[in-house]
């Protein structure tokens, strides 16, 4: 059993110039924009707070390797 065929006639849809273009005007507007704040930035930490953490980090990391390689040396024995 097979069932009818849901898409319109081509040549039947209003607003299609032959070929199957769309002629101007005929198209919808743009989605509306959304410019306001979406919600993800609020009591987020500022941008200070974020740089001292990876500086601490980073120096954590530093002083890390820095005993590692000390220790492979034979500085700490």
């Amino acid at each position: 059993m097979s069932a009818p065929n849901p898409d319109p006639d081509q040549d039947k849809v209003t607003g299609l110039e032959p070929g199957g273009g769309v002629p101007p005007g005929e198209t919808p507007p743009g989605e509306a924009s959304t410019a306001g704040p979406q919600g993800h930035e609020e009591g987020a930490p500022g941008k200070a707070a974020s740089r001292i953490w990876l500086v601490l980090i980073g120096i954590f990391v530093l002083l890390g390797l820095l005993y590692f390689v000390g220790y492979i040396v034979g500085l700490f024995t």
